[in-house]
């Protein structure tokens, strides 16, 4: 048996994993690896363990895109729990503060949220995964370590209120990549002057995957069981589904033929500025593009032959 067989087989796609609860992102993507004897596979940007939902897989020829739903906008409902503050703002931190909910009326709740929309600052919390000479701050955090952390600009597009109930409050949120819903419902709660911490977290949308059917790893497991990796195979998406929201550039064979020889070609009638996703002819997909300053289609990121 070939060293590269027993390392798995050549899958290429996109799968969109529901994980659940209680699961590092990690632990997740090494089930899915394993279910489909992937050789190669990698996520799209880490989910906490008390988070569930949405987390894009990327196999094969399709890690060569992941950076693009890494940067994407993501779109999450949470519920926060007033009137506690936890060390690392969820559920599974230490109480750290108790205070007493104000009474609220909606229409104040509102006008407290009208301010955390649009372009805000966020310090990270100590529990994130950003990295202070070399360590990620999480582990730190569970040293008893604190260390200064920079405000990062971020920008919450939609901040909707869907349920205020006693203690708790439910949110829909659309932001730009790089958001810390944690500490984001914290100073919410703040702003209300009593705190506040996450007890459900759930993600529904990274770029251009939102509304699409995902799939957990217990249907996975029993997919794999009555169909085997036949059956998983069918539930990946197409590589070019993550940069469905590009302009299409279709090139002539001889273009492409360039094109793949890492040279910028001109394409008639192509778009004048940012990412396109490129096909040939013939040959069908053949990965993404940038237009440059003189309109000539620059290839950036292009899968294999074959």
């Amino acid at each position: 048996m070939s060293r590269r067989h027993k390392r798995g087989r050549d899958v290429n796609g996109i799968l969109l994993l529901d994980k659940s609860t209680g699961m590092t992102s990690n632990a997740a993507l090494q089930e899915v690896k394993r279910l489909y004897g992937a050789r190669k596979a990698g996520h799209t940007g880490s989910l906490d363990p008390l988070a569930s939902g949405l987390l894009p897989v990327c196999f094969g020829e399709a890690t060569k895109f992941s950076r693009f739903l890494l940067e994407a906008d993501k779109y999450y409902r949470v519920t926060g729990k007033l009137g506690v503050r936890t060390a690392s703002g969820d559920a599974e931190g230490e109480v750290v503060e108790t205070r007493p909910v104000p009474e609220l009326a909606e229409t104040a709740l509102r006008e407290v949220l009208e301010r955390f929309t649009g372009s805000i600052e966020q310090v990270p919390s100590m529990y994130s995964a950003i990295k202070h000479q070399g360590q990620p701050l999480y582990k730190l955090a569970h040293k008893g370590l604190e260390v200064e952390r920079q405000p990062r600009s971020v920008i919450i597009h939609e901040l909707e209120l869907l349920r205020f109930e006693g203690d708790e409050l439910e949110l829909e949120i659309r932001c730009t990549k790089g958001t810390y819903v944690r500490t984001l419902v914290e100073d919410i709660g703040e702003a209300l002057g009593c705190g506040a911490h996450v007890i459900v977290l759930r993600r529904l949308g990274a770029g251009p995957y939102e509304g699409q059917p995902m799939y957990t790893l217990e249907q996975l497991r029993e997919m794999a069981l009555d169909g085997g990796t036949e059956a998983l195979d069918g539930l990946l998406l197409p590589l070019e589904s993550s940069t469905s929201h590009w302009p299409e550039v279709r090139l002539s064979e001889a273009a492409a033929f360039y094109l793949r020889q890492g040279q910028p070609v001109i394409v008639p009638r192509a778009p004048t500025h940012g990412w396109v996703r490129l096909y040939g002819a013939d040959s069908g997909f053949l990965g993404v593009g940038e237009i440059l300053d003189d309109g000539r289609v620059a290839p950036r990121r292009l899968i294999q032959e074959g």
